[in-house]
């Protein structure tokens, strides 16, 4: 009976053991399932949060229009330069504030102009240093139909005076006139359109230090008179299946973008050549992201009616499954 007895007991006592130690090791797997569970759920809260938040769609929304309003006016300094033509500068544009323009080299078949920045444009907006260089052939007249020239942009900065940001640029860009003309002639003996295309590729270095390369295709069209011209912008370039681009590239998150002009954007001199009209789609298609652009809002985010100037723009923007809209303030 002892015997028997003692054996019972061991085996309860080994029995014991072996629970307590299925207990011991079914603990520590319980607390990483649970904290594998809670990860993923982090990681899933993190990824949905990502997905509604709008801030890299508006920020190439923000980047994509500086860019081309500090180009724009670098290129009205070039055509007023080329417009130049011996006692004074026959183009709406006046020589450029704070810059000066180098005398020309001639080597081989082309002439060399360089515009050299160094203080406020003339609006008082932003302080510029750098250069742009402008390549033509011997013998082109600018105001000839057709007629082309190179352009480059050499450590061209550009610092916005109100927020302290700062863009830099270097390109290689081909500036063709293909009506012929100057801005001048606009409203007189019947000369009413004058149509521009740059196409090319520039390097744009933003103030996170991070560079990236954009390609650009983009037509400029004026029309009216001097106090009341109008610039009408479209996108011809192509890449893969889309068309009407007028600029694509890598933006500052290092994802490929494709911007389109969907309606003809239209800029009015009058309203400080900010754009008052006109659609434009930023697409990121390998995340599933896009942001339609709409111009044309008052500081209430209605339509702006008449001649009045607008003051904000529209973005409605997807990111995967979500979607959303916001105003944002021009310039």
């Amino acid at each position: 009976m002892k015997t028997l007895f003692k054996h019972n007991l061991t085996n309860k006592s080994q029995k014991r053991k072996k629970m307590k130690s299925i207990t011991c090791l079914k603990t520590p797997v319980l607390i990483m399932t649970i904290l594998a569970l809670a990860l993923t759920s982090c990681k899933k809260d993190d990824l949905e949060k990502g997905r509604n938040d709008p801030s890299t769609l508006t920020q190439l929304t923000t980047d994509e229009a500086t860019v081309e309003d500090i180009s724009n006016e670098a290129l009205q300094d070039v055509e007023g330069v080329l417009s130049y033509q011996g006692n004074g500068l026959k183009s709406t544009m006046e020589i450029p504030c704070n810059a000066t323009i180098d005398s020309t080299s001639v080597i081989n078949d082309t002439i060399t102009i360089y515009i050299t920045y160094d203080g406020l444009s003339c609006n008082g907006r932003r302080f510029r240093t750098g250069q742009v260089e402008i390549r033509k052939r011997v013998g082109t007249r600018w105001g000839m139909q057709g007629a082309s020239v190179n352009v480059r942009y050499r450590n061209f900065s550009v610092t916005r005076v109100a927020t302290g940001h700062t863009i830099v640029i270097n390109s290689n860009k081909t500036f063709t006139n293909v009506t012929g003309g100057f801005i001048f002639m606009l409203g007189h003996n019947g000369f009413t359109t004058l149509t521009h295309r740059v196409e090319g590729t520039m390097e744009v270095t933003f103030g996170d230090n991070s560079a990236r390369t954009w390609n650009v295709a983009r037509q400029r069209t004026f029309t009216g008179t001097r106090g009341e011209l109008i610039l009408t912008t479209d996108g011809f370039g192509t890449s893969g299946s889309y068309d009407n681009l007028v600029v694509w590239g890598t933006n500052r998150n290092s994802e490929v973008f494709y911007t389109q002009i969907i309606q003809p954007v239209v800029y009015k001199a009058a309203c400080d050549w900010n754009p008052v009209s006109g659609i434009k789609v930023h697409q990121i298609p390998e995340a599933s992201k896009s942001a339609t652009i709409t111009f044309g809002f008052d500081s209430n985010y209605q339509p702006v009616t008449g001649d009045d100037c607008p003051t904000h723009y529209k973005v409605d923007w997807v990111n995967g499954t979500y979607t959303g809209s916001s105003f944002l303030p021009l310039r």
